[in-house]
């Protein structure tokens, strides 16, 4: 399982440092070697202008602002994400129907299942 990230480019939106740095060690048990942070709407949206990603984490809330518009980018690129939250009330639009929504804190092997579906790759 520690190669499902391989070669892939991952964007992270978060904006508790903290947390951040669980999902990068996560991440990087999955093989990841290449995660992109950004801790505001504004600056994922200029990273996804400028960089292609595979794959995204988006936190729902970041600092009061809702993730949406870089969920739309997203999807307007065709990236596959997940929302995250640390709320009971997952919160997300019915914009994203179907989109997974990872509750925080969440452990190793909720991310790698998910992340498994979300790549459309069987679980071993």
């Amino acid at each position: 399982m520690d190669d499902l990230l391989s070669d892939r480019h991952v964007l992270v939106v978060e904006d508790e440092m903290m947390v951040l740095m669980s999902i990068e060690n996560m991440l990087g048990e999955l093989g990841c070697s290449s995660v992109t942070a950004a801790a505001t709407v504004t600056d994922a949206l200029a990273l996804i202008s400028s960089q292609i990603f595979d794959l995204a984490l988006l936190d729902i809330n970041l600092s009061g602002t809702r993730s949406y518009p870089v969920a739309d980018a997203l999807v307007a690129r065709g990236v596959p994400f997940l929302f995250s939250t640390g709320y009971t009330d997952k919160g997300t639009s019915a914009d994203y129907p179907g989109r997974p929504v990872l509750n925080k804190p969440f452990p190793f092997r909720t991310l790698s299942a998910v992340l498994t579906t979300l790549l459309g790759r069987t679980q071993s």
